[in-house]
């Protein structure tokens, strides 16, 4: 891997991030959206990457950003599980959903998900943080470092 596929793949995974973000805010308010983000780190389009080059990740960043970036990326999903069982998993529709409709989610439901987006956000920003700190470090590592990946 070269130092700008690393970077390109970084900033990917930025932009990829702010739009998940962005389908998230769309859900919660009232809107439908195609396929919501993953909910395990592991099966989104940034953790597939991520973890599929984690031996690279290591030496490039140092483990203590590798494991900042890891932490922030577990937590988002973490929090976003919440958000995500009350909007897309079918057995969590009840009484009022039904009564609504099918793609309604009760008012108090819908509040607990407003709470939860806050935190998500937190999350996000920690993130994002992370991520750029990432950028910033590959961009000031020499070519050379990437040679041997």
């Amino acid at each position: 891997m070269t130092k700008e596929q690393m970077l390109e793949a970084l900033e990917s995974a930025h932009q990829t991030h702010q739009q998940q973000m962005e389908k998230i805010r769309t859900v919660i308010e009232g809107k439908e959206i195609e396929n919501p983000p993953a909910i395990g780190k592991m099966e989104c389009v940034c953790g597939s990457w991520f973890y599929a080059h984690v031996d690279a990740m290591k030496r490039i960043l140092g483990l203590q950003l590798f494991e900042r970036l890891d932490s922030a990326h577990e937590a988002w999903h973490r929090d976003y599980v919440n958000i995500y069982n009350i909007y897309f998993k079918e057995e969590k529709k009840g009484f009022f959903s039904k009564l609504l409709g099918a793609n309604k989610v009760d008012p108090l439901q819908q509040d607990k998900a407003k709470l939860y987006f806050i935190e998500l956000e937190k999350d996000s920003e920690e993130l994002l943080s992370a991520s750029a700190s990432a950028q910033r470090r590959v961009t000031a590592l020499s070519d050379s470092k990437f040679d041997s990946l």
